[in-house]
């Protein structure tokens, strides 16, 4: 065989095992991981008591977020079916998702990050469906969105369409599918100044955004190449420290927001195909 028959044989292989990877990854214990580690949906859709999330209330809405341009509160995503979207077809679900739209109603507000569940996989589609059905319902009515401006929502550059197996083989590539379902460039881009969306072209990765709650004010950290100020000097593990335990390259601790014990359970090969996205994310000052 032929050095070109050779490299053109292992390309069509990782291709392959991408492709059997992705289809052994659409059961319902693949969108178990999907929902409760990489795109940490508890951090809004789970109730938080003085002690951090109620598991046993796990994803039936609850957290409040009154902008300048909405008031609205994280929704009931159990299958209740009075409260929550246990009379939501498979297809209004995925629609929701998508589309940020929902069966009957307005349309839903831009923090939830469906502008950046276009590129999910069909398969990984079916299984976040599939194990959001199968949670216990929980009866938990939330009050109904209150916008005050308009809104629209604003697609992740990259982002318009499922990503396929062959790029999913690509280890920076499936990373940077990872940092998008996870919503990474949502709070680590600064808004632009037109006041419309963020500008992911001048400040993608930049940081800078403000996000009050218990614990004061956290600063969305520069995430970029940067080595001066960003993680650019950052060894891998200080990369996954920071993001699996909220610990900086100095040691000192990040505040929350941002979802660490989530991301602690995600597997070796998706943090480091994280770090390897991170990697290549333009150096911003």
């Amino acid at each position: 065989m032929t050095r070109g028959a050779v490299f053109g044989f292992l390309a069509a292989l990782a291709a392959a095992t991408a492709q059997t990877a992705a289809t052994a990854q659409t059961s319902l214990e693949r969108g178990r991981y999907l929902v409760d580690t990489v795109m940490t949906c508890h951090n809004c859709h789970t109730p938080k008591g003085p002690n951090g999330p109620q598991f046993d209330k796990a994803l039936s809405g609850g957290l409040r977020f009154d902008e300048p341009a909405f008031d609205v509160t994280a929704s009931n995503i159990t299958p209740d079916r009075d409260t929550g979207i246990g009379s939501w077809s498979d297809a209004e679900i995925r629609a929701a998702l998508l589309e940020g739209t929902r069966p009957a109603g307005p349309h839903l507000a831009p923090v939830m990050p469906s502008g950046y569940y276009k590129i999910l996989t069909p398969g990984d589609l079916d299984g976040i469906v599939a194990y959001l059905r199968s949670l216990p319902p929980v009866a938990n009515k939330v009050p109904g969105p209150v916008y005050k401006l308009p809104v629209s929502h604003q697609v992740f550059p990259g982002a318009e369409k499922p990503m396929s197996a062959s790029d999913l083989a690509d280890k920076s590539k499936r990373g940077f599918y990872l940092a998008t379902i996870a919503h990474c460039m949502e709070c680590h881009t600064t808004p632009a100044s037109s006041g419309t969306g963020l500008d992911f072209q001048d400040s993608l990765g930049k940081g800078g955004r403000q996000f009050p709650g218990p614990w004061g004010v956290s600063v969305a950290r520069n995430i970029t190449s940067s080595k001066r100020a960003g993680t650019g000097d950052w060894s891998d593990d200080e990369i996954k420290r920071a993001i699996t335990q909220g610990v900086r390259k100095d040691g000192s601790k990040l505040k929350p927001p941002m979802g660490y014990p989530f991301y602690a359970k995600m597997t070796d090969g998706d943090l480091d195909a994280i770090v390897a996205y991170l990697r290549t994310v333009p150096a911003k000052e």
